[in-house]
């Protein structure tokens, strides 16, 4: 019923058995999501629309499943619609490598429809299958250690990440790491917003009691105590701090030049909060591709959560440079703060809007570019005093002259000067153009110059469409 913009993970039962799916948005902009839930995941089902068949995104996540070694399971969806083409899709499969069963291969597709409920027992038996083949274990009795599928920062629990459990059993009261995040699990709460004990190994819950947002991708590790998790995380944060430190300052020639190029564009300044990590993630890589050789976004700062003060006295230190909320509201205080220091706050909901609304503000910060289009021109033939300036007496002999547009003096090949045509007569009438092989007496505003020999050239400025 709409664009799927967040990673969510959730646990079934199907003949005594229980089956964990990870679900991943397919928006292009999602990549590091479907990497990420690929990683995770013992099998990995691809769902392609029986209507539409082989899109871009299908083919990132063939290549993300490939890549991840994973057994997988092609869902043909939408197969209750009229337009739908079982064959269309898999022909399509197989020009990727991904090879139905029927046809000699050894990937089986499974047509369903998510509106009828039709195939969904199929391929619910499939993965059960599947899974009996691959002989998946884990140990239950072993420190837990699971994966962080997404963070966020909930209002009244603080930060909160939703794991898989990999291996061993997670349980409320151990002490965890999370990269440089650390703490002791207050609380597990299921997909159906029911607190549990205990998480067993490929089962999925929110865990809550970190001390910051750990990020997408991270792995969660149980600690023996509390000690031994926080010097953990100190290390963590240490090396992270000297990674980021680290990077060599010397500059060859080349990466000079880049440099003093970069400093040349125009920059569109951005700070950035979202509802959770992996759509920061998301956004900030999109944005951050959102450049050519003239304008740049320069994210200036990120953050999950809701629009702080701080987050608008930022944004009002920097030089052209908005707010972007993605499913967040700002407050009253911050939304007066904002009016008050004249920064616009813009909020979204849905991905691909925020995306082109940034598009068209760097669209318009390029600088206007012209395509020149010659409409005539004309050869001097006699010149004329006037009181009103000089005419010259002129043949046409391409195209034609148009009054009221530009128009460039040419002497030996050279142009000498270019201004704008406001006479233009035949005979002793003003005509408003002439065509070609006619005879006309040509003024140009504040230039008498012209001399027998000359060609006068007409021409028009038109506006290029700016695109990035």
């Amino acid at each position: 019923g709409g664009i799927t913009q967040h990673i969510s993970a959730y646990t079934i039962t199907k003949n005594n058995s229980e089956i964990t799916f990870v679900d991943t948005p397919g928006h292009e902009a999602f990549k590091a999501m479907r990497v990420r839930g690929a990683g995770v995941t013992d099998i990995i089902i691809i769902v392609v629309a029986a209507d539409d068949g082989v899109k871009p995104q299908t083919i990132e996540s063939i290549k993300a499943a490939k890549e991840s070694g994973a057994p997988i399971i092609v869902a043909v969806n939408k197969m209750d619609k009229e337009t739908a083409n079982l064959d269309m899709v898999k022909s399509g499969m197989a020009e990727y490598d991904i090879l139905p069963a029927d046809w000699g291969g050894d990937i089986e597709f499974v047509p369903v429809s998510a509106k009828s409920g039709l195939g969904i027992d199929d391929l619910l038996e499939n993965i059960l299958l599947t899974a009996d083949v691959l002989e998946l274990k884990a140990n239950k009795d072993a420190l837990a250690k699971a994966a962080v599928v997404e963070a966020s920062l909930e209002k009244g629990r603080g930060p909160v990440a939703t794991v898989i459990v990999q291996n061993g059993t997670l349980k409320v009261g151990d002490y965890v790491v999370c990269g440089s995040a650390y703490g002791r699990v207050k609380a597990l709460i299921d997909e159906n917003n029911k607190q549990v004990k205990t998480l067993c190994p490929s089962h999925t819950a929110q865990v809550a009691g970190l001390s910051e947002v750990p990020a997408s991708g991270e792995i969660m590790t149980v600690m023996n105590s509390d000690k031994d998790a926080k010097a953990y995380a100190l290390k963590r944060h240490e090396y992270d701090r000297h990674k980021e430190l680290s990077h060599s300052t010397k500059s060859s020639l080349e990466d000079m030049t880049a440099m003093i190029k970069e400093g040349r564009l125009k920059s569109l300044k951005v700070v950035l909060k979202t509802d959770v990590h992996g759509t920061l993630e998301a956004l900030k890589t999109s944005l951050s591709e959102l450049r050519n050789e003239e304008v740049k976004i320069d994210v200036i700062s990120t953050g999950v959560g809701g629009i702080t003060e701080n987050d608008v006295e930022l944004a009002s230190a920097s030089e052209n440079c908005i707010l972007l909320g993605f499913n967040i509201r700002p407050t009253g205080s911050v939304k007066a703060l904002a009016k008050q220091r004249g920064i616009e706050i813009r909020n979204y909901s849905i991905i691909y809007q925020l995306l082109d609304d940034v598009t068209a503000m760097l669209t318009g910060m390029m600088d206007t570019k012209y395509d020149e289009e010659n409409t005539g021109q004309a050869d001097v033939k006699d010149t004329f005093k006037t009181p009103k300036g000089m005419i010259a007496g002129c043949v046409v002999v391409d195209g034609r002259l148009i009054r009221g547009g530009l128009v460039r003096v040419i002497r030996d090949g050279v142009v000498i000067y270019e201004g704008e045509l406001t006479s233009l007569k035949r005979f002793k009438d003003d005509v408003e153009e002439i065509g070609n092989g006619y005879e006309c007496g040509v003024g140009i505003k504040g230039y008498d110059d012209v001399v027998v020999g000359d060609v006068i050239e007409t021409f028009k400025r038109v506006e290029q469409k700016q695109a990035l």
